[in-house]
């Protein structure tokens, strides 16, 4: 019924009335108490990605398709290392980019990051301000796992592009 709904929207809007496009990240960040590790899960929509990698310059990248370009990889990780910056028990720290994947629908990618030897999480500052050079409206949602199973979300836009959670 939905769908019939949203197709007579489209059919009798006005010609000069444009779709909102929604800007958003997802990001999932679980300290795995076991493995001592924190280990993030991110969702980006390519074409977003592709475009904010553009506006520097890289230009057909083509991520996850068979015509990816040989640096793409890189690229990215350079993007994230630049708009993703977490610092653990007060100390910024260097993570280990373990790669992507194309979401189910590949309008999207999964990026994977982990923070190896962490003892005992205390305290993470997230600082993400992914694609906000693109879009005013961008929100970047991170949901939390922490220790003994402790979680929140937290949302970060324009003007708030940092949080830190206590544990």
């Amino acid at each position: 019924m939905s769908a019939i709904i949203f197709s007579l929207f489209i059919l009798f809007a006005p010609s000069n009335a444009p779709l909102h496009d929604i800007h958003l990240s997802k990001a999932l960040i679980e300290y795995n108490e076991t493995e001592k590790a924190i280990q993030v899960s991110m969702h980006l929509f390519l074409d977003d990605l592709e475009e904010a990698l553009r506006r520097k310059g890289l230009d057909d990248l083509y991520f996850c398709t068979k015509k990816e370009d040989e640096f793409a990889e890189a690229y990215l990780e350079a993007y994230l290392r630049e708009h993703f910056i977490l610092t653990v028990n007060g100390e910024e720290v260097k993570y280990n980019f373990l790669g992507k994947e194309p979401s189910g629908d590949y309008q999207g990618a999964w990026c994977y990051i982990e923070v190896a030897e962490v003892a005992q999480l205390r305290a993470i500052e997230i600082h993400n301000n992914l694609l906000m050079e693109l879009y005013d409206d961008q929100k970047n949602v991170i949901q939390l796992i922490g220790p003994n199973n402790k979680r929140g979300t937290i949302l970060l836009q324009k003007g708030r592009e940092a949080e830190t959670v206590k544990f």
